[in-house]
Formats: C-alpha cells, structure tokens, sequence
C-alpha cells in the first residue's frame, strides 16, 4: 500500500474535478484551509501530500509542514502549544505559508476543534490548514465554514482496475478475470482494502482467482448463498438449520456477511439462482423448483417487504451483539414462512 501510494497529483487516479480545482489553487498561490472527507481509501491523505511534495522541496518539508494524525495527541492542550506556536511563526529563509496537515480530524474533541478555529482565522496569513476525515458530521459548524470542503466518493471500478493492473504488472502476481472482479466488489471502492486483499490473496494462494479471493477474506462464495437460499425455501427447518451451521462452520463464515449476500439475491439477484437451480438441479422436482422460482424471482411485493423488514430486523439484532444461532433460526423461519407465503398464493 505504501509503495505504490501516488507521489504526485499527476498520479492520482480518480476526483479529477477536485484535483484540477486544487492544483488552480496552487498554481495561482491562493490555496484556501482545505477540508477533505469520505471514506477511507479514495486518496485524501495521498492528495495533501502530493499537494505539499509540490509547495516545498524536500529539504523544507520539515520546517513548513506539520502533520498529525489521530495516533498523535491532539487534544486543546497540543491545540494551544505546538500548533499555536507552528502556525504562529514564519520561516526566516522562505516566503509563502506553511502547511497543517490535520489527519482523521474527525477524532478530535469539541474542545480542541473549538480551539482550533481561534488558531485558523488568527494566522491564516502564513499558514493553511488542511482537516481531513471520514465522517462530516463530526467536525463542528464553525470549523467547517472556514474551509473549502472535497468530498472524496469511494472509487469506481473503471478507475481502480487500470491501477490494480499496473500493481499487478510491476509485482509479478498472477490474477484471473474472476479474480480482479472479486478484488473490486468486496474492497467497495477502497483503493487502499483492494491492495491489501490483492498482497494476502497472493501470499497466501500464489494465484488470485475469484474463489481465493472470497476464502481470503472469509467472504461467502455466491454458490454458498446459492445453496444456502435453496435450503431455507427447498428443506424443512431442522435440515436447512444443521446444512447451513455445517456450512458456517467449515467455511469459517459470518452470519452478517451471510445476510448481506442474501439481501442482494433478494433485492436484485433472482436470476442467477434461476439459472443455478436449472443447470445444477435437473432432477429436482418440479413443485419444488417452482416453488423456489417463484420465491427468488417474483416475489409478490407485499411479501417481498415483509421479508425485507426481516431481514433488517435480524440485521439490527446481530448488530446489537445477540447471538447468531438464535438469529439463524429467525433467519430461516423468515424465509419459511415467506415460501408458505407464497405457496399459498401461488
């Protein structure tokens, strides 16, 4: 991650729009207080260095610059001492500002952010600050109106791949279709999540195929939901309850990642299963797999939200840290109790 972390705005990938407007800024000499956000992984840190890496040379870097991160101590009284006192004095050899660099400000107090507004409009004559964080709502009003704020969206797959490939290329790892594919859906637009899962993945399986990938990282392969979902509609409870437990257990799986997949099949992915249960299944019986058919492709809407708000509801219990045994039942009573549903309609 860090190698291949961009050295240059030139070499970040994506937010052109935003790296274009901030290089205007440079180039004109009137960069403003800067607040970065979104989630982690799009490039906020890379581009503030990058950003600095162009402002100064190497040899001033430590005098005109001053980075803090949320391992650093930031609380009021680092506010009014080191910062304070950084910000308040110019550099005797070289004009222009100096640069704070202020990582997951997200994780100061409101003191210290409260302190800290004092400190940005005093000596906004020799230096900027730049906040980065994760989550906007976290840094106060007062913070953010004397900024110019960039939302940083997590990263498309268009954007990524060509990066990845170039990763790829320059350590020698061999990666399948499938597996780039995978490498993509489970980092979510995370640059930094792809790279990691990409290193471990070779490590550990010398080829990064699609279902390395999903045993990797301890994700669900889609034929384990595949079956998973053919259990809850197709079996009797206590069957599709030891299959599924059999299945958690030898594959190491999380019934909240479990629920996940399950609410995209759901939501979207009715077909896949549809053309699962045809190819894999030609001697299953008929009643049954239209049954199942019926249960995965269409749903009636009003049972189709009643499952939806099951499923969210064993969501909410598994997040409040209940346990999974108990919330797999409900999970399958759910999905019973909607193929009865349906059944009866049908």
């Amino acid at each position: 991650v860090e190698k291949y972390r961009p050295q240059a705005l030139s070499e970040l990938v994506s937010h052109r729009d935003i790296l274009s407007t901030v290089q205007r800024f440079i180039s004109e000499d009137r960069l403003p207080h800067l607040l970065l956000y979104g989630p982690p992984g799009t490039g906020k840190t890379s581009t503030i260095l990058a950003c600095a890496r162009q402002l100064y040379r190497e040899r001033e870097f430590g005098s005109m610059v001053l980075e803090l991160n949320a391992s650093d101590d930031r609380g009021i009284d680092i506010v009014r001492g080191p910062i304070l006192s950084f910000a308040s004095t110019r550099t005797i050899f070289k004009k222009g500002f100096k640069l704070v660099i202020l990582d997951e400000a997200d994780a100061m107090t409101q003191d210290a952010q409260n302190a800290l507004r004092r400190v940005i409009e005093k000596f906004t004559e020799n230096t900027r600050f730049c906040l980065i964080c994760n989550y906007l709502s976290k840094i106060i009003p007062a913070l953010q109106s004397r900024c110019t704020r960039f939302r940083f969206g997590p990263l498309t797959p268009e954007l990524m791949v060509p990066r990845l490939q170039h990763v790829i290329q320059e350590e020698g790892v061999d990666v399948t279709e499938d597996g780039m594919k995978a490498l993509v859906t489970l980092s979510s637009g995370d640059m930094r999540r792809a790279l990691n899962i990409l290193q471990s993945t070779s490590m550990a399986f010398g080829k990064v195929t699609e279902e390395n990938v999903y045993t990797c990282t301890g994700h669900p392969l889609k034929s384990d939901i595949a079956n998973i979902l053919d259990w809850m509609l197709n079996q009797d409870f206590s069957t599709a309850y030891r299959k599924i437990m059999e299945l958690k257990t030898l594959k190491g799986l999380a019934l909240q990642d479990i629920l996940t997949e399950i609410h995209l099949f759901v939501h979207r992915g009715g077909h896949r299963v549809r053309l699962w249960m045809i190819l894999e299944r030609p001697n299953f019986p008929l009643a049954l797999t239209e049954c199942f058919l019926l249960s995965t492709v269409d749903f009636p809407s009003s049972i189709r939200i009643q499952l939806l708000i099951k499923l969210a509801d064993i969501e909410y219990r598994l997040a409040a840290g209940t346990s999974e045994k108990i919330q797999l039942s409900s999970l399958i009573a759910a999905f019973q109790v909607t193929r009865d549903l349906v059944v009866a309609e049908a």
